[in-house]
């Protein structure tokens, strides 16, 4: 493969790999899940979790800034879970990441598909081949020429995968799989689409996923992305809100976002508002959607991300659109183990989506 030439292997698209955890490093925090097989066919056991809070600034717009204080926290987390598993599957913001679909002559043999797919890539990258990290898959055959196969192409900048490979190595945790964090929720998507009725088959479902920054809406149809965009609103305009309706500072408002204690009117001036907001950013996403491709209806909305657990948010968000809205929860046909606490894992699921599809590239058979 391409990604052997390179110091560090980018492994955006799997190879199977045991004794595997996934982690998830975002802006706010660093989340983690272990899974295991179930006796269930195609079915996990949902082992461990954890989500420490990071320092603010620490990673910010997919960037550590701090690398030490990031660190810390992973051990932190690492620790608190209780797992001896010290491989790990992490993820790059798809900001990171330029992907492409090309299309090669089928019959290559190994040696020519990678020297090929690095002269195709050449077009693609706006830096030179030995400044980034690049992996490819072959998808299959393609759809209108049976003369060659369609090919994955992804690529990024050698830093952004060593700051996040530095990060795990001071915390004393191997990366032996970097994906993509887009990638890594569609896998995780596969758990909630089984619980769709007929498993949405021929439906469009918008996975929303709302984070501290941004909001990231992927239309799935049978599970395959056929749209995708990025919304600057999240969880921090919230707390930011928070912070000028009451006079808190960051951490206060943080703090009593999650765990309650605001003042009275906190919901009616502060929460509503801005949930109502969100509800409105999705209905507009959805009808750039209908105006952009050849869909013209979606089924269902999943809401996942921290912001997703605000209170009424789904029926705020089915309210403004007509289309049925569920909170992402991947572990809801799994099983749990008797470490996991029902009540928090609901609260605490849909956060984890990029986690747990991180650690379901253990099973992955590709």
């Amino acid at each position: 493969m391409i990604k052997d030439k390179l110091n560090i292997p980018l492994d955006f698209l799997y190879t199977k790999t045991p004794s595997l955890i996934g982690v998830d490093i975002c802006s706010s925090s660093i989340k983690i899940v272990e899974l295991s097989e179930s006796t269930k066919k195609n079915s996990y056991v949902l082992e461990r979790y954890a989500i420490e809070p990071l320092p603010i600034n620490a990673v910010s717009d997919g960037n550590v800034n701090d690398m030490e204080a990031a660190s810390e926290c992973m051990r932190r987390a690492w620790k608190r879970m209780g797992t001896r598993i010290k491989k790990i599957s992490l993820a790059l913001p798809a900001a990171a990441v330029i992907s492409k679909k090309i299309f090669l002559p089928s019959g290559l043999n190994e040696k020519d598909m990678e020297h090929q797919v690095e002269a195709e890539a050449n077009q693609y990258i706006p830096f030179a081949i030995d400044e980034v990290n690049l992996d490819f898959q072959v998808l299959g055959p393609a759809p209108s020429n049976s003369a060659e196969v369609e090919i994955l192409l992804a690529a990024s900048r050698n830093v952004n995968v060593e700051d996040r490979v530095a990060v795990a190595e001071v915390a004393g945790l191997k990366v032996v799989v970097m994906d993509v964090e887009h990638y890594a929720a569609e896998m995780a998507f596969e758990q909630i689409r089984m619980q769709l009725p007929g498993g949405a088959l021929d439906q469009c479902v918008a996975l929303v996923d709302i984070g501290a920054h941004v909001m990231n809406v992927n239309i799935l149809h049978n599970g395959q992305s056929v749209y995708m965009r990025d919304q600057q609103m999240g969880g921090e305009q919230l707390t930011q809100h928070i912070q000028s309706t009451f006079g808190l500072s960051t951490e206060e408002a943080e703090t009593g976002k999650i765990n309650g204690g605001l003042p009275e009117n906190y919901e009616s001036d502060v929460l509503i508002p801005f949930r109502e907001s969100l509800a409105d950013e999705v209905y507009r996403a959805m009808q750039l959607f209908f105006t952009s491709t050849q869909f013209n209806e979606i089924s269902y909305i999943v809401l996942a991300g921290g912001s997703a657990a605000l209170p009424n948010l789904g029926d705020a968000v089915a309210t403004r659109t007509q289309v049925k809205t569920l909170i992402a929860n991947p572990f809801a046909q799994m099983t749990l183990s008797e470490r996991i606490k029902k009540r928090q894992l609901q609260i605490d699921a849909p956060a984890l989506m990029i986690a747990c599809g991180l650690a379901m590239r253990r099973f992955d058979p590709s």
